[in-house]
């Protein structure tokens, strides 16, 4: 019991040592950390939008430009792409203008509404990739069963079935199932790659909201 009692009395000792940080020292820690983390989003999106637009280049030859042809799904990926590249430009001038915003930030309130807004714009971007994904996957799949060499083979072995019906229900299902599958991992990568980020601009949110009340 007497250990016991000068462990507390140590513990109050260190804790009157501690030093006490006002409101006016803790908004500046806040603000330079969430503008450190809204600039690695920025740059994570430039990055991002190399790395793809590097993968399109090396991925597009004649041979593949021929077999969409083919599958009569040429003019759905042009217009894919350019909407792509279009819109990502359009989110890394949002990342870059929400980076000088909270950069110039004097209060906490307008931080506030900064560090939503970014996290915001992020979701945004999450879900237009996501559904750019799932347009190109469902629109390959479609042209491959509908024109394509391996297509005709299946609607053959439609036509041998005794429910043909039934056949192409679970051809459906297959690929609902396959696309699933490839989109959850893309969005398990966007969690990964921004999930971390926004995990600390949502601490700060809460540490800025506690100041407040």
């Amino acid at each position: 019991m007497e250990e016991l009692e000068l462990l507390k009395r140590d513990w109050k000792n260190k804790e009157v040592e501690l030093p006490k940080l006002s409101r006016t020292e803790i908004y500046p820690m806040i603000l330079r950390r969430s503008t450190s983390i809204v600039k690695w989003i920025f740059y994570i999106s430039i990055i991002e939008f190399v790395f793809w637009t590097t993968l399109n280049i090396v991925t597009s030859d004649s041979d593949s430009w021929k077999l969409m042809r083919g599958i009569h799904t040429y003019y759905l990926m042009m217009g894919l792409t350019v909407l792509s590249y279009i819109i990502l430009i359009y989110f890394i001038y949002k990342f870059y203008s929400n980076y000088k915003r909270i950069s110039y930030t004097d209060s906490s309130k307008k931080l506030m509404k900064s560090i939503l807004d970014t996290k915001r714009t992020v979701t945004q971007y999450v879900w237009f990739n996501l559904s750019i994904f799932m347009v190109s996957l469902l629109g390959m799949m479609y042209g491959t069963l509908r024109y394509g060499q391996d297509g005709k083979r299946i609607q053959q072995a439609a036509l041998q079935t005794e429910n043909e019906t039934l056949f192409w229900v679970l051809v459906c299902f297959i690929c609902i199932i396959s696309t699933a599958v490839f989109l959850v991992f893309i969005w398990l990568f966007y969690k990964l790659l921004y999930g971390i980020l926004l995990k600390k601009l949502r601490q700060n949110y809460n540490e800025l909201r506690q100041m407040e009340v």
